[in-house]
């Protein structure tokens, strides 16, 4: 089972053992798990971490369709964390954030054909 935390700050480029910037990585994974509950993902009472004990399977409870989450939450979290200088690379970052959320959102959408 991986860490939410862990695996965020790999993706940042973070050594697991640096724990310095923990707290600020727990409150930006926590803001992206908010806007995740808003549209519909995950418990319906909302989903936060404390520490690097919280692990993916919490969250996604073996759904495979919505795995991308995890992209999501590392994009979300880089721009709020380390934002890139280039407007350009924002923009991209922004625009694969906004299909993510498109993605997600037809992903745990049951449609009109399901009861």
């Amino acid at each position: 089972m991986e860490s939410i935390l862990t695996s965020i700050k790999k993706l940042l480029g973070i050594a697991e053992e640096y724990k310095h910037f923990d707290a600020d990585l727990i409150i930006d994974i926590n803001t992206a798990f908010s806007v995740l509950t808003q549209l519909g993902v995950g418990p319906s009472d909302g989903f936060s971490i404390k520490d690097d004990s919280a692990v993916w399977s919490d969250f996604i409870s073996g759904n495979s369709r919505i795995e991308m989450v995890k992209s999501y939450i590392h994009l979300k979290v880089k721009l709020l964390f380390d934002p890139p200088l280039n407007s350009a690379v924002i923009e991209s970052i922004n625009r694969m954030i906004s299909e993510l959320e498109w993605r997600i959102n037809v992903a745990v959408d049951p449609g009109e054909d399901q009861s």
